[in-house]
């Protein structure tokens, strides 16, 4: 066994993670008739994550499935213990005591993802009642891997409602891929992309710039107030708004994931104004930067 003083509950190199504003689980997800019977709240991928740990004794306030890509891991659910190895899954139900940690000598490669909804207790019985556990095994195949990326790339391109709901649609796809491994399909191929998914691709890659309005409306050919118009229409936000979603979300991937202060983080998401930035923040957020980082999610 480790030395507890190893563990860790992120830092590991190639990691990523988001976590959903809580803002936006409350307003655009458990009141959106389409996807309030299940949604995504976190969701990340640990590459070969040594001495990861997690406990939680009054355990979470989600679903959490833990899929193991490589090596293994162990976890403690109640009373009982599983040991999780290559090509395996493990179920967390929602406020049960646990505590899951990578294994020294060959720590797990893990892909994750924190889920509730009104339909979430029923699919969780349904996987244990199909597995009999709370752990399964998933033949090999990209196509859940695929899958999960998928997802977690239309979260990261940030919340607007088709986003949102494409991607929560999606975690039925991946879950019955844990359930019925052997029946999933090659992922399908992306439409084209319209001038809102091209204004989305470039504002994705100008994190560090500072935008106008006319700035991105002239970056896919349309006028200010058209292109205002259509893409709140799309996607629920202003194109500024949605700008300083993305921001938000790349700041709490440096605010769990490094050690750079408020300043320098601010710096590089384009926001030199450490209190604008602190301000943005706590609004999208719900809390300040230094308290986020303090409660750090996995």
């Amino acid at each position: 066994m480790i030395e507890k003083k190893l563990y860790k509950k992120e830092g590991f190199e190639g990691q990523k993670a988001i976590v959903i504003p809580r803002k936006v689980l409350s307003s655009r997800c458990a009141k959106n008739e389409i996807i309030s019977s299940l949604y995504i709240t976190d969701i990340g991928y640990y590459p070969k994550a040594k001495f990861h740990y997690r406990t939680r004794h009054s355990g979470a306030e989600q679903h959490i499935l833990i899929y193991c890509h490589d090596g293994c891991g162990k976890a403690i659910i109640k009373e009982t213990e599983y040991s999780v190895e290559q090509g395996e899954f493990i179920i967390v139900p929602a406020k049960q005591s646990h505590t899951y940690h990578a294994d020294e000598n060959n720590p797990w490669t893990i892909y994750w993802v924190h889920f509730k909804g009104t339909a979430a207790d029923a699919i969780v019985s349904f996987i244990k009642k199909e597995k009999k556990s709370f752990k399964g095994f998933m033949a090999f195949s990209q196509s859940p891997v695929n899958l999960f990326n998928e997802i977690y790339s239309q979260l990261e391109r940030g919340y607007s409602n088709d986003n949102l709901i494409y991607a929560n649609m999606s975690l039925w796809h991946f879950l019955v891929s844990v359930i019925y491994n052997n029946k999933l399909p090659g992922a399908a191929k992306r439409n084209e992309k319209d001038e809102i998914d091209k204004a989305i691709d470039f504002l994705a890659e100008r994190l560090n710039q500072t935008l106008s309005l006319e700035d991105i409306a002239a970056a896919v050919n349309l006028s200010s107030s058209h292109f205002s118009y259509v893409f709140k229409r799309k996607t629920g936000f202003s194109p500024i708004d949605y700008f300083n979603h993305l921001k938000i979300q790349k700041a709490c991937q440096y605010l769990l994931f490094t050690n750079l202060r408020i300043k320098e983080i601010g710096d590089k998401i384009g926001i030199s104004d450490p209190y604008y930035f602190s301000r943005l923040f706590t609004k999208i957020m719900g809390m300040p930067p230094k308290e986020y980082k303090s409660k750090r999610h996995q």
